[in-house]
């Protein structure tokens, strides 16, 4: 029997290619991260939908306040400048361009899992050893850093104090309730303990004080006692109990109280304000004469430290110029990207001579 198979007849039209299906997801509901959001694997045009959206498509970050950041700090080639929290290198990126041709970049950032990436990412795009430098560290660490790099001073100082998109989306790091994943919320999760050590041994009244100094949270005596010394192994088990000991609030209200715990647990598990408060005291030192520092903060807690300190810096002397009031993200970006809503930015200038 024959196996050839059968021919077309002459003039018959071609036999169209078969339809290839795009590569779709394991499942119905896929639960790992890498899975879950097609944008992560750059499926198709989803990256364009989810930007259109007003989302960050995930394992990435939209960096914010640029053309306000651009503006304060006014980078002109050949200057040194520092980015005290590297993050995607958003922002690294645009000021990289704008200080070239001659000038340096300095990125800090404590993350030992995103840093590398940055760093590869902002090498593909041509910025060099000369040009652009990593260094895994917090921004307290900044003196260190510029000692070590051969630097009496800057000339440009940047610090965003926002989790970049990545933390916040990759459940591994248990930074948000969005998805199960353990509750750790270090920033270097090589050091420190994780958010479940800090619970599993704080006293309800210590962890009322924490809510309160860190996220201003209204329900914090409750919210003590029902979470304090208890252990919570997933940020879902943290975020349910959160929520049943809110059992008169609103749906919506209990989901913020939900954010501003986790806010504040991560606050406290990476020494946030002890950190903020030690560049606060370093910045008039590490500061050329007519340096510019821009501080992004995202609550109301690290916003107070900014404004008093370069007030008293103002007041003292130190700065010859400080903003005279917070700016805010344009409507437009709030529409566009909606992590920048809480936005503030903050900005101080040294003047020409050293002291004023």
């Amino acid at each position: 029997m024959s196996t050839d198979l059968p021919q077309p007849e002459p003039g018959a039209p071609a036999a169209s290619t078969p339809h290839k299906r795009r590569v779709r997801y394991a499942g119905k509901n896929p639960r790992r991260f890498e899975e879950k959001y097609k944008e992560h694997r750059q499926v198709g045009d989803t990256v364009a939908k989810v930007l259109a959206s007003g989302k960050t498509p995930a394992g990435t970050h939209r960096p914010i306040m640029v053309a306000e950041i651009l503006s304060v700090l006014a980078p002109k080639a050949g200057e040194v400048a520092v980015d005290c929290t590297l993050g995607y290198g958003g922002h690294a990126e645009k000021l990289l361009a704008a200080l070239q041709p001659g000038g340096r970049l300095l990125g800090l950032d404590a993350d030992p899992l995103e840093l590398p990436k940055t760093e590869a990412r902002l090498r593909a795009l041509g910025f060099g050893p000369e040009t652009f430098t990593a260094h895994r560290t917090n921004f307290a660490g900044l003196p260190q850093v510029l000692t070590a790099a051969g630097l009496a001073g800057v000339d440009l100082v940047l610090a965003d104090l926002g989790v970049s998109s990545m933390q916040i989306d990759n459940p591994a790091r248990g930074f948000s309730v969005k998805d199960t994943g353990p509750l750790d919320m270090r920033m270097n999760p090589q050091r420190g303990q994780p958010a479940a050590a800090l619970l599993a041994k704080i006293r309800p009244d210590a962890l009322a004080r924490l809510l309160v100094e860190n996220a201003d949270e209204p329900h914090a005596t409750g919210l003590g006692t029902a979470l304090a010394g208890r252990e919570f192994a997933t940020t879902s088990a943290l975020g349910e109990a959160i929520r049943r000991a809110l059992p008169k609030v609103s749906r919506d209200e209990a989901g913020l109280a939900v954010r501003r715990v986790f806010q504040a647990l991560r606050i406290a598990v990476n020494d946030e304000f002890s950190a903020l408060g030690t560049l606060l005291l370093q910045l008039p030192q590490v500061l050329n004469p007519g340096g510019r520092v821009a501080i992004l903060t995202f609550h109301s807690g690290e916003d107070r430290r900014v404004k008093k300190a370069f007030e008293a810096g103002f007041h003292a002397g130190v700065y010859a110029e400080i903003a005279p009031e917070v700016l805010r993200p344009s409507a437009e970006e709030r529409r566009e990207n909606s992590r920048s809503s809480s936005a503030k930015l903050r900005w101080a200038k040294v003047g020409l001579k050293s002291g004023g």
